[in-house]
């Protein structure tokens, strides 16, 4: 599976649009929309990471979501997905012909 940013992290707010902490560290909390495609197709999907500081992940680069959890919930006769990471890193440009080096 690969994932590709759609969106670049912004803040989780809640709905009087105060950025959401995380409960036990006080942590700052942000949103990253991602495009999760396999040979079956896409899907996109909002990741949430706490950090102190937002992912930097440009959109349309290539990422790898670390320790990537989806967490059922139910809630008000709602259900859904939420998808947490521990961080978004980019993947590393791949360059052609790098295992040949000089010859």
């Amino acid at each position: 599976m690969t994932f590709t940013v759609g969106r670049e992290a912004q803040p989780k707010t809640d709905q009087n649009g105060v950025q959401r902490v995380e409960r036990n560290t006080n942590v700052p909390m942000w949103s990253v929309q991602l495009v999760a495609m396999d040979n079956g197709g896409a899907e996109v999907i909002t990741v949430t990471v706490a950090a102190a500081q937002p992912p930097k992940v440009p959109t349309g680069s290539l990422v790898t979501p670390v320790e990537l959890q989806a967490i059922p919930w139910a809630q008000n006769g709602r259900n859904g997905v939420a998808f947490r990471a521990t961080d978004i890193k980019a993947v590393p440009a791949s360059k052609s012909g790098s295992n040949t080096s000089g010859s």
